[in-house]
Formats: structure tokens, sequence, C-alpha cells
């Protein structure tokens, strides 16, 4: 679905926020890209459907450069940025103007996404607050059914009940010939709804695995004390020590996004390289 090969982009040629980077992402997946402010996910993003061009290096969806802005990609594709611009239309007149350069695009399934939502069908969008604005967006691309979608930021602007429908409408909009892929620094907004973790971290991307992987490799658990423990990572709350220990004895745990993002950022290489070993195999 989506290859960037060798990807080096700066906004400046001295100063690049990225250098050699290789990623692979494919389809019947919904993607989580995590990273700090500035770590540069927007501008992965932007380089992933052809809004940035790199310095060098190449990326490509479906074969197809994406930096050409070809109708044959741009029809099975839909970005929704974090900043959202909407005009002084209604819902179906936003649809009766945008809606035919998307072949796949089903009316239906955009009013349904609307009702669900919350979303009145007849206000003038320009008029409506920014999360309803946001949610509006959010149904007009999943009606789309384009083969890629990209949303940075989606949840920004969201109340929590629009949230957890949200997750519910994604989770149910994915299909095998589908690619989602999400940005967030809201990690909590993404449990229970991706099945890969994409995190970008020094101008590279540290980890792209499976939930499932992570889970065989590491396991999340809360422990009194990290005494008599092989602790990679820690952290204090209220019901004691949230812990990332190797997953040694083959104990299935959920993991915990946010914990083991901490444990990236903080500079913790041993929970990163775990993943790449085979902890079963090491314990024997």
């Amino acid at each position: 679905m989506i290859h960037i090969n060798n990807l080096s982009f700066g906004y400046r040629k001295k100063h690049l926020l990225f250098q050699n980077l290789n990623l692979s992402l494919f389809k019947g997946h919904i993607y989580g890209l995590l990273g700090k402010n500035g770590a540069g996910k927007s501008t992965l993003l932007k380089n992933m459907v052809g809004l940035a061009y790199p310095l060098e290096g190449t990326c490509t969806i479906n074969g197809k450069n994406a930096s050409k802005r070809s109708p044959e990609v741009l029809e099975n594709l839909f970005f929704l940025p974090e900043e959202i611009y909407v005009p002084p239309l209604t819902s179906a007149k936003y649809v009766a103007r945008t809606a035919c350069f998307y072949p796949n695009f089903n009316e239906q399934e955009f009013y349904s996404y609307l009702a669900e939502f919350e979303v009145p069908r007849d206000a003038v969008l320009d008029k409506m607050s920014f999360g309803q604005q946001k949610k509006m967006m959010i149904a007009f691309a999943l009606a789309t059914n384009t083969e890629l979608l990209v949303m940075d930021e989606p949840t920004n602007g969201l109340d929590i009940p629009s949230k957890v429908q949200f997750r519910k409408i994604i989770a149910r909009a994915l299909t095998e010939d589908r690619c989602v892929v999400i940005s967030t620094h809201q990690v909590r907004d993404l449990e229970s709804l991706i099945d890969t973790l994409v995190v970008v971290h020094n101008r590279e991307i540290v980890v792209n695995e499976e939930l499932d992987s992570i889970a065989e490799k590491l396991l999340f658990t809360t422990l009194p004390s990290a005494e008599g423990h092989d602790v990679l990572y820690a952290e204090e709350s209220v019901r004691g020590l949230n812990a990332i220990l190797p997953n040694t004895e083959g104990v299935y745990s959920k993991v915990d996004m946010e914990l083991f993002f901490n444990a990236i950022i903080n500079g913790n290489p041993s929970v990163v390289q775990l993943l790449h070993s085979n902890p079963l195999q090491n314990a024997f």
C-alpha cells in the first residue's frame, strides 16, 4: 500500500527532520502514529499523501509516486488534516460539490455517520462548533471509502462521548481493502482501536509493530514494588507500580500504549530491543 524508501526530508537542507527513513504500511490495518510534539508526525503524513516533497528517496502508494498527486492516486486517498477548513455550505451541498471526486463515496453511509455523531445535516458548516465541524469531516472521510485514509489528530476538538463514538465508527469502517493511519499525541484516544503501533522518535521510526506482537514480547502489569522483578520501565500510580517486564513466560497482557510510549521517549532502549528478540527462546 504505502512504501517509504530511504526518505530524507527537511524544511531546510541543513536541518533534516528525517534521514534515510523506511516504512511500509499495508491494507487491513489501523495504524496509530505516535510521537512527541515536534517529532514530525504531521510532516510524515504529508509526505505519505504527497503534500510534502522529500529531498531524497521516495514515497509510493500502490506503486505510484505520492508526490505526483495523480488523479488515480487521489481518488483513492483521503487526508484529514488537524486544522480543517469548512465552507459556508450545508452538508448536502458539500457532498454535491465534493463527493464526485471519490468514485466509492456512499451518501447513505455519510448521513448514517452524521446521525451517529449527532451532527445536524441541515446546519451550515462554518456556523457549527469546531467539534461538530470535525465530526462532519470525519463522517465524510469515512464515506469516501478510499483504500487509504489518513487522519492527523482527528480527536482534537471532540468531547469524551464523541471520542468513544469515533473509535466505534472507525473500527467498524475497517475492511481488508482499507489502510487507516491515525496520528495523535493523545495516546488514550486510540485504545481498543488500532492494531499496529508506529512510533517516531529522534527522526527515526523506532517501532512498527502489531500490538499482539508487542504483547508476546513485553508484559504490562502492576506491581507493589520493583524488588525481585526485571523491570524495564515503570511509573508510579495510585494502584502501585505500572511496569513493563520481559514476557518470558508467554503471559498475555493488554498493551499499555501510554506506558510503552513513555518508556521509548524517556530513553529506555531495552524496551525496543526486546521487540526484535524472542524472550521465550531466551528463557530456556
